[in-house]
């Protein structure tokens, strides 16, 4: 049958694929685009499954807050170069999944049907192995912050009063990593394990300096201080003001209950 220059290019159009597999798909359609396009798509999203294995080190985060600031989501979508990622097409499907994370309760974000067709359709246009790779939702009184290059962002919930330029410094902080990636809010949050590894490099270092038994314990308690100020939130100096620790910063009865940091690559 005779197949119009007219349908080849809407149906390039509709899925992004070349004019020689659209009007391939359309013969075999009989003419019917909407046919067709299922078609096409059928077999690209096959034949992009047969590619799963392709390493997706790029992305973009991106993150949703509600108008009330009551709640908040973060995801990151990974692809396989940087230039699907700063595509528009990427960034602006990116944000659409993080929009459809935040209608989920707080929590692990699940991965929908609707956020897939979304994940598709880039799929099938760029023919690169993009995924889902996380996302949380927070519940609260939360906060966000996103690095110029949509490639480091952090999401925050506190409890208590807190204006939103302090949840973005707050969040700048976390995203700078200075001194170093926060490993909890508070002192209970860091392991116990991580502790007693420090405590027993520290001691081992202190011996080694031949201090007696006394000064060496006294050594290893200022190692240990030192280091929850490094890994411990609210003991971290500001990045904008060292000479400030984080919960200094916190209104009174205002308490951080929860962060997290993604970083494409991290």
């Amino acid at each position: 049958m005779a197949i119009s220059a007219k349908d080849v290019m809407a149906l390039r159009k509709a899925t992004g694929l070349g004019m020689m597999e659209s009007k391939a798909a359309l013969v075999e359609a009989g003419g019917d685009i909407q046919a067709a396009t299922d078609l096409l798509r059928t077999k690209g999203l096959a034949k992009m499954d047969g590619r799963a294995d392709r390493e997706s080190a790029e992305g973009k985060v991106a993150v949703a807050i509600a108008p009330d600031g009551s709640k908040g989501a973060i995801v990151e979508i990974n692809t396989e170069t940087d230039f699907t990622a700063t595509n528009e097409a990427f960034v602006s499907m990116t944000q659409a999944i993080a929009d459809l994370a935040l209608e989920q309760g707080p929590g692990d974000a699940e991965k929908t049907d609707a956020m897939q067709a979304l994940i598709d359709e880039v799929r099938l246009t760029t023919k690169e192995n993009v995924q889902f790779k996380s996302g949380k939702v927070f519940g609260g009184n939360v906060g966000s912050y996103i690095h110029f290059t949509g490639q480091i962002a952090v999401l925050i919930e506190v409890d208590g009063d807190a204006e939103s330029d302090l949840l973005k410094d707050l969040c700048m902080h976390i995203s700078a990593a200075s001194p170093a990636l926060p490993l909890g809010v508070n002192e209970d949050d860091i392991p116990a394990d991580i502790i007693a590894k420090e405590r027993e490099i520290a001691k081992a270092q202190a011996i080694e300096s031949g201090k007696p038994e006394e000064i060496a314990e006294k050594m290893v308690e200022g190692k240990i201080r030192k280091y929850l100020d490094e890994v411990v939130l609210t003991r971290q100096p500001f990045v904008k003001d060292d000479k400030k620790q984080i919960k200094d910063l916190l209104p009174k009865g205002t308490t951080i209950k929860q962060f997290v940091r993604y970083q494409v690559g991290g």
